[in-house]
Parts: C-alpha cells; sequence; structure tokens
C-alpha cells in the first residue's frame, strides 16, 4: 500500500502470459521487478495501474471503486489472450490479490495464479484505515504542499475512505464466499511481521483451499513485511513464484 507513481506496462516474451495486479492506492512500480524476473524466465507479462491510483490519493477514494479495479482485471486479462498466449496466470499484492482471487473464481480458462499478502479471508482485521492517512500525508510532503493544505486534504480522506473500505469489504466477502470456484493451482505468500493485515491470514486462506481440494502452493516469510514484491523477502518470493509458473505452465 506504498502510494507511488508507474504506469502500465507490457514486456512481451514468450508464449505464456502473466498479468500482476498491484496493491490499495499504489500503482504498477509494485510489480516492475517482478516483472522483470519473470521476462527474464521467457514470459509476458502485463501490469495494469488499477483506475484512481498510481497519484494523489484521493483520486483512489474519488474516482475509483472496486467495481471499476474488477474491469481493470478482466481488461489486463482479456489484453493477454489477444496476444494469444498459450496459458495465462494471474497474481496480485493486497488488492491485486483480491482481484487475482475473484478472476480466478470467475475464469476458468486461467491456469492458475494466487495471493502475496492479500486479507481474502481477513480484510475486517486490516491496518488499511490507519495506515491510509499516513501514506497520503507522506505523498503530499512529498510533493510539496502546505501543511494547511495536508491538514484540508488529510481531512476528506478521513470523511472519504470509510465508504470505499466498506466497499472492499463487500467484495472481499462475496470472493470468500465464492472460492469453491477456484480448482486451479493457487500461490500464497504471506510475510509474519506484516504490519497492514493478520498475518494468519495467509494460512486461514490456504486451509480453506485445501479442505476442497484446490491444489495450494503455500509460502510463509517470517521475517517479512507487507510490500513482499519490494522487501527483503523478494528474492525468495520471485524464486518461489518461478518454480510455481513452471509447474503449472508445464515448462
Amino acid at each position: 500500500m506504498e502510494v507511488s507513481s508507474g504506469k502500465p506496462f507490457l514486456f512481451p516474451h514468450g508464449r505464456f502470459g502473466v498479468v500482476l495486479l498491484h496493491s490499495y492506492t499504489s500503482s504498477s512500480a509494485d510489480m516492475r521487478m517482478l516483472a522483470r524476473h519473470l521476462e527474464r524466465q521467457n514470459y509476458t507479462i502485463y501490469a495494469p495501474v488499477f483506475t484512481g491510483h498510481g497519484s494523489d490519493p484521493l483520486t483512489v477514494l474519488k474516482k475509483s471503486s472496486p467495481d471499476d479495479w474488477w474491469a481493470d482485471t478482466q481488461f489486463a486479462i482479456r489484453k493477454l489472450k489477444d496476444l494469444r498466449m498459450e496459458k495465462i496466470a494471474v497474481l496480485g499484492l493486497s488488492l491485486g490479490g483480491l482481484l487475482a482471487t475473484k478472476a480466478l473464481e470467475n475464469d476458468p480458462s486461467l491456469a492458475g495464479g494466487g495471493v502475496f499478502a492479500s486479507p481474502v479471508t481477513s480484510w475486517g482485521k486490516s491496518n488499511v484505515p490507519q495506515f491510509f492517512p499516513r501514506l497520503a500525508a507522506a505523498y503530499y510532503q512529498k510533493a510539496g504542499l502546505s501543511p494547511q493544505q495536508i491538514t484540508e486534504r488529510i481531512t476528506e480522506i478521513n470523511q472519504l475512505l470509510p465508504k470505499q473500505l466498506t466497499e472492499i469489504s463487500q467484495m472481499t466477502r462475496e470472493i470468500d464466499q465464492h472460492l469453491d470456484q477456484i480448482h486451479q493451482p493457487f500461490f500464497i505468500g504471506q510475510g509474519g511481521k506484516d504490519e497492514m493485515i493478520d498475518p494468519h491470514s495467509g494460512e486461514e486462506l490456504r486451509n480453506k483451499l485445501l479442505v476442497q481440494g484446490t491444489p495450494v502452493d503455500y509460502h510463509y516469510y517470517p521475517q517479512a513485511g507487507h510490500v513482499l514484491t519490494v522487501n527483503d523477502a523478494h528474492r525468495q518470493l520471485f524464486a518461489d513464484v518461478t518454480n510455481f509458473l513452471q509447474k503449472i505452465f508445464e515448462v
């Protein structure tokens, strides 16, 4: 959930495709290192930027919604299908993981996918309400706004944020209720020192999927925080994702 700039990117580099979905209030920058790593493994990578994301945090609240982000996810998958990928996987960080999970529930043609630090079973236990205003304030300070301007914008964020978090919670509950639609191999990466969501979220999701017979590739990184794609665990995560993709793509 790091506020940063970024644009959608496509790395065309093979006959198998991977969609990478970023976290809440962030951008494709979350996924660039992983994308370059997977490109070197001869995969075609597409990373969208969710509507409203990648700039002023208020834009996320004023001009986007879970319905928009779901449409963005569907567009990303279609983009790789239009490129005639033989098989496609979809993976996401945090909010992106929620949408990747929804995609797997709704599209049985996907070869597999999964989540990094995503609260599929426990959104209500997240620290997003506390972190969003803090990260927004840091963004505005970096942008050079005056203290008064920052105060005004944070006040507006605090007014708008509850509604959008409620919408995300509703989407998450629906995703959780339809996990039985997932039959493809499912990757889960979770940090033990996740400051944003319950560190037990990944294990809870793993157990729910295993009970219904879904193949799960679960990885726990004891010392890692929330943003697994860029923190100290990223090299191990990249290796684990590579192994997972090699299995589901049968290469």
